[in-house]
C-alpha cells in the first residue's frame, strides 16, 4: 500500500480483516495525509496542517465506519465572505441576497429578483463564468466569485468547467450551512487520531518516511497506488497540474474573525481565505487562536497537489496516463490523486471501501483486478 491517507488506510484495514497482511509505506511522517491534524503545544488548539477538512455525507455506512474509528462531534460548517468591504453569508442565500441589494426580498420576490439579473444562454454552460451569469447574474457573480476564482485556478473563470460552480447551491430561504448532507461533524480527537485507529491493526505494517521504491514490489501480491497518477511512469510524459496551497501561520489572543472560515472574494486581496483553527472544535475553549492565511498557486515538482486542474491539456495527458495505467498488471490506482479527481472525504472512503471489496472478489475468483475503480475520465 503506498500512501497512508484515508484512501491507503481504508484499503489495508479491509484487506487486513480480510487476513491478508498489509505493508503501508509512507513518504511523510505522518499519517492521514492532507487531513493531518495535530494539537499545537502552546496554545491547545487542534489544527488542520493542510487546511481545513469537514466532514459531511449522505452515506450512513460511511458515517458508521468514521464514528467507529473516532467520536464525531456536531458541527455544521458556516462560510462567510469578505467582498467589496462588507461580510456577507455564503453560500448565496435570502440573506446574502437582501443584504447586498439593499433589499427585503421574500423567498418568491427574490427568486424572481435574481431571474431579472441572469444571462440566458442556448444548451448547457460551458465554463464556470457561463453558468454563474446564468445562475446568479453579474452583479453577485463579479462580487463573490469571479475574484476569488481567479486567485483559486489562477486562470479566468471563462477557461474553468462549469461543473465546479455547479457543487455551490444558491438557497431562497436563509439556511447558511455550507452542507446539505444529513450526516456531518468533526472527530473529536482529529483526523490522525482516527486514521490510527484504522491502521491499528495487526495485520497491518505502517512505515514512515519512507518513499516508495519498485524494488518494493518484489514478493508482494498487488501493490495499491494512492500517490499521483503521473509519478507512477515518472512523469515521463509531463506532469499533470495541480494547484498547490501556501499557508501564512499567525497567532492572536482572543478571537480574530469570529468564525472557521472567511473568504476574500476582492481580486486585490492576495490571499483566498483566512482560517480560524479553534472554531473547528466548538466544545473546546481556548484565549489563544491560531489562523492560516491560504494563497494558492500553481504546483510545482517538490510542492504538495491539492487540487486537480482538469482542464483540455491535462485532460489530453490525464487519457494518455490513464490507457497505460489500464495496461499494468498488479497494481490498483486510487484516491484523488491515483485517479486525478477532487474526492471529498466520505467519497474516498466509500471508493477506498469498495477497491478493497472489488480486489477481494476477484482474488476469490481467480480474476485480475480493475486499476482502476472509476476510470479518471
Amino acid at each position: 500500500m503506498v500512501g497512508a491517507g484515508l484512501t491507503g488506510a481504508v484499503i489495508g484495514r479491509e484487506l487486513a480483516e480480510a487476513g491478508l497482511r498489509v505493508r503501508i509505506v509512507e513518504a511523510r511522517g505522518h499519517v492521514a495525509g492532507n487531513c493531518h491534524t495535530e494539537r499545537d503545544p502552546e496554545t491547545g488548539v487542534m489544527v488542520h496542517v493542510y487546511g481545513p477538512h469537514i466532514f459531511h455525507t449522505g452515506d450512513p455506512e460511511i458515517w458508521a465506519y468514521v464514528n467507529r474509528h473516532q467520536r464525531f462531534r456536531p458541527y455544521i460548517h458556516r462560510v462567510k465572505a469578505m467582498a467589496g468591504g462588507r461580510v456577507h453569508a455564503l453560500p448565496i442565500n435570502l440573506l446574502t441576497i437582501n443584504q447586498f441589494f439593499g433589499e427585503t426580498l421574500r423567498p418568491d420576490e427574490a427568486r424572481a429578483f435574481l431571474a431579472a439579473q441572469t444571462e440566458p444562454g442556448e444548451g448547457e454552460p460551458a465554463s464556470f463564468e457561463e453558468c454563474a451569469l446564468r445562475m446568479l447574474g453579474r452583479p453577485l457573480y463579479e462580487a463573490f466569485f469571479k475574484g476569488y476564482t481567479q486567485k483559486q485556478w489562477g486562470c479566468d473563470p471563462a477557461e474553468l468547467p462549469a461543473s465546479i460552480l455547479k457543487r455551490l447551491p444558491v438557497r431562497f430561504d436563509y439556511d447558511d450551512a455550507y452542507f446539505a448532507h444529513p450526516f456531518q461533524g468533526l472527530p473529536e480527537g482529529g483526523y490522525t487520531a482516527m486514521v490510527d485507529s484504522i491502521l491499528d491493526h495487526p495485520g497491518i505494517r505502517v512505515e514512515l518516511n519512507t518513499p516508495y521504491d519498485r524494488a518494493m514490489r518484489a514478493g508482494a501480491a498487488h501493490v495499491f497506488w494512492s500517490g499521483p497518477l503521473d509519478a507512477w511512469f515518472g512523469y515521463d510524459r509531463g506532469r499533470l497540474a495541480y494547484r498547490t496551497l501556501d499557508f501564512e501561520r499567525f497567532t492572536h489572543r482572543g478571537d480574530w474573525q469570529g468564525c472557521a472560515v472567511m473568504n476574500y472574494c476582492d481580486a486585490g486581496v492576495p490571499w483566498t481565505r483566512i482560517t480560524e483553527h479553534k472554531h473547528f472544535a466548538p466544545w473546546e475553549s481556548h484565549a489563544e487562536s491560531i489562523l492560516y492565511r491560504e494563497y494558492s498557486r500553481a504546483a510545482g515538482p517538490v510542492d504538495i497537489p491539492y487540487y486537480p486542474v482538469r482542464l483540455v491539456a491535462e485532460k489530453a495527458l490525464l487519457r494518455d496516463y490513464a490507457a497505460r495505467a489500464g495496461a499494468e498488471t498488479g497494481v490498483s490506482f486510487a484516491g484523488r490523486l491515483g485517479s486525478y479527481r477532487y474526492l471529498d472525504m466520505d467519497v474516498a472512503i466509500r471508493e477506498a471501501l469498495d477497491t478493497a471489496r472489488a480486489y477481494l472478489a476477484a482474488r476469490t475468483e481467480g480474476r485480475a483486478p480493475r486499476p482502476f475503480l472509476r476510470p479518471p475520465l
